[in-house]
């Protein structure tokens, strides 16, 4: 485990070293495995972006915009503040574009640019978004890119929430960094276990796609009776638990496991 970096250092300090180590561990079980990183803005680093081209890893990681990059969809973002004007609606044009930094990056890159337009009471606002990629258009156009891949990344922070928020990541209160860290490990193992359950178990049911809280409140904070036997333990649930129909169906999901 590499040194935790100083508080006043740059958020994608230690990224590359982190992407390799994990690569390595996913290849050595799966060797033939496609990989693709996909992150926010302030991963976007040269060092980053050439590890993963000079290892087979693909990308898609926001960009920062600036007025370099903004002045390349000028036209678009003229024409979506027109159809925002007329519609009343968001409006958004997706292109490619070949960009190149000053001096930051070793090469040009392919970068995705959503020209789009908000309505505000003051009229439209410019919504322009920039990705860049290692994956070549023709496989992934503009829109399916952006759309399909790279907006999924939102919900993976759906999922980080879960784990932040409802299995107790952010108690993070403890007088050492390695208390803290076996806190977030436990935390990790109860999402990791409400996942496959969520996954296995409630698969079918009206839980299906159940957030953990709920999962939590529905199967597992409710009063039972536990009895160990030498070959089994036996748990007893009050006759007029509103669930026990859903209980049922979740271990008959669990044994065809």
């Amino acid at each position: 485990m590499r040194a935790p970096a100083p508080a006043n250092g740059n958020a994608s300090a230690g990224a590359t070293a982190d992407v390799s180590r994990f690569v390595a561990q996913l290849r050595a079980v799966w060797p033939d495995v496609r990989i693709i990183v996909r992150a926010d803005s302030g991963f976007c680093r040269d060092a980053l972006l050439t590890w993963c081209e000079t290892h087979a890893v693909d990308y898609v990681i926001g960009l920062a915009r600036n007025a370099c990059l903004t002045a390349c969809i000028e036209d678009p973002l003229t024409d979506v503040w027109i159809q925002c004007v007329a519609t009343k609606a968001p409006a958004r044009v997706l292109a490619n574009l070949t960009y190149q930094t000053l001096d930051s990056w070793s090469t040009a890159r392919r970068v995705v640019a959503k020209a789009g337009a908000l309505p505000g009471l003051d009229g439209p606002k410019a919504n322009p978004r920039f990705v860049v990629t290692s994956l070549p258009v023709t496989t992934h156009a503009a829109q399916r890119l952006y759309e399909d891949v790279y907006c999924a990344r939102g919900d993976m922070e759906n999922r980080i929430k879960e784990q932040q928020l409802m299995l107790f990541a952010d108690r993070t209160s403890a007088g050492t960094m390695r208390a803290n860290q076996l806190r977030l490990t436990w935390s990790s193992v109860a999402y990791t276990l409400l996942a496959a359950l969520r996954r296995l178990g409630l698969a079918g049911t009206a839980l299906a796609r159940a957030q953990c809280t709920t999962i939590r409140l529905t199967l597992l904070k409710i009063g039972a009776r536990i009895r160990v036997t030498v070959r089994k333990v036996w748990v007893a649930l009050a006759s007029s638990c509103p669930h026990a129909a859903l209980f049922a169906r979740v271990h008959a999901n669990l044994r065809r496991c």
